[in-house]
């Protein structure tokens, strides 16, 4: 039995790695496997505070050094590598939770999902692969490749809400919602650094897949455990 987790960087590493966090989710998994000795875990990580700080700064280099311009190359190149450097962000992450796990995680970090891929051990961590998409993407990828039919997308966020509560304070938390009215929400363009519960491509993708996601706040462990053991869970559940 696998199960497919894609950890927000948010939670991992808001602005620097959480030991706090890492060490609860840590001796929750194991606790898990423990239990039974089929369970499997695919870890896809994000990449967090460390990819918002390069991209931010990387983005403002930008905007000066080519104040004035209006060259949509220019553009396009700027997001090609923003997305690198959070790529590059969200390795870094993955790579901490390959050490943490190094006993149960005997392979090297996936960095591309659409090339065969061995699960030797009881953990696989994988982490981004190219511009384009976040990790999500990734997620689902592995998904399809292990026959799994539900991604848990751990978060920052409780819930999907039907706008942004920051923004409208109208917005309601959702306890379900179709891909077709998630996606109408969430648009079809994926922009490095976009905060959406669900990355846009991915989303598409799982949709055509068949495969739902469970978006859910990260911090809490215990509701986690509940997903993993498909029990009654606080989030929302896509598709």
């Amino acid at each position: 039995m696998i199960k497919v987790l894609s950890v927000g960087g948010s939670i991992v590493a808001p602005s620097e790695p959480d030991t706090a966090f890492l060490t609860a989710f840590c001796a929750m998994v194991r606790s898990w496997l423990k239990e039974n000795d089929t369970r499997k875990l695919i870890l896809v990580v994000g990449g967090g505070g460390p990819a918002r700080i390069y991209q931010k700064a990387y983005r403002s280099v930008c905007s000066l050094s080519h104040a004035g311009e209006r060259n949509r190359d220019i553009e396009s190149y700027d997001n090609e590598q923003a997305d690198w450097l959070g790529i590059m962000a969200t390795r870094l992450n993955a790579r901490l939770l390959k050490a943490v796990f190094s006993d149960l995680c005997p392979q090297d970090v996936v960095y591309n999902p659409s090339e065969p891929v061995e699960f030797k051990g009881r953990i696989l961590v994988a982490a981004g692969w190219k511009p384009g998409f976040s990790t999500d993407t990734d997620a689902v990828y592995l998904a399809e490749r292990f026959g799994a039919k539900t991604i848990v997308n751990l978060s920052n966020i409780e819930k999907v809400y039907t706008d942004d509560p920051a923004k409208n304070p109208e917005a309601k938390p959702l306890d379900s919602v179709s891909w077709s009215d998630f996606r109408k929400m969430v648009g079809d363009e994926w922009v490095p650094g976009k905060n959406t519960p669900f990355d846009p491509v991915a989303s598409k993708r799982a949709e055509s897949a068949g495969i739902s996601v469970i978006c859910a706040g990260g911090k809490d462990i215990n509701n986690i455990l509940a997903i993993l053991n498909e029990e009654a869970f606080t989030g929302t559940l896509i598709g």
